[in-house]
């Protein structure tokens, strides 16, 4: 029953989520990109249907991910674009119902036998998220598929508020943490 309840609510919520247009869809995602770089990167946002698509395609190197209308809060992410075989496959998994934990399991499969292509350098995401878009706070993330501590010189774990980190050392998601204290 109460499965039934969350659901409902969920459903409820989510038809009754207004999906904000493409433009400031697009005005919204690309505030995780520096100026110089918004105005020629490629955004998904969502349809009225509330699925994702491309709402623009742009001509640089950046992605950026509109809000999702159907969550709680305000989050947007840019990445590049290297990084999209990464992201789509996580986008889909999870459309098959997938959980994070079988997610993740079957990208790092995929990723050692080679059907995953990550980067072959270092690739940033930034996300910038909170409980609306005036309170969002940025945190970047720089991918370094295999990267240690040992390789990095950086500790596995925040030593000072928004220091460097390395996360999932050694896997094919090792990525450098940085989250600036919140303003």
């Amino acid at each position: 029953m109460k499965y039934l309840l969350g659901f409902l609510a969920l459903t409820i919520f989510q038809c009754g989520a207004q999906i904000p247009n493409a433009e400031q869809q697009i005005a919204d995602a690309v505030l995780a990109l520096d100026a110089a770089d918004r105005e020629e990167a490629t955004v998904f946002g969502y349809n009225s249907d509330g699925d994702l698509i491309t709402i623009k395609k742009g001509t640089n190197a950046q992605v950026c991910l509109a809000d999702d209308p159907g969550k709680e809060g305000f989050s947007v992410a840019c990445y590049h674009k290297d990084l999209e075989p990464f992201m789509a496959r996580g986008r889909e998994l999870r459309a098959e119902g997938k959980d994070r934990g079988e997610v993740e399991q079957i990208r790092e499969e995929e990723a050692k036998n080679g059907k995953l292509k990550m980067p072959e350098g270092s690739s940033t995401l930034a996300v910038l998220s909170g409980p609306s878009k005036e309170e969002a706070n940025i945190r970047y993330v720089v991918y370094i598929p295999r990267a240690t501590a040992e390789s990095t010189g950086l500790p596995t774990k925040p030593m000072v508020a928004g220091g460097p980190w390395i996360m999932f050392p050694g896997s094919y998601r090792a990525h450098i943490m940085i989250s600036p204290p919140n303003n």
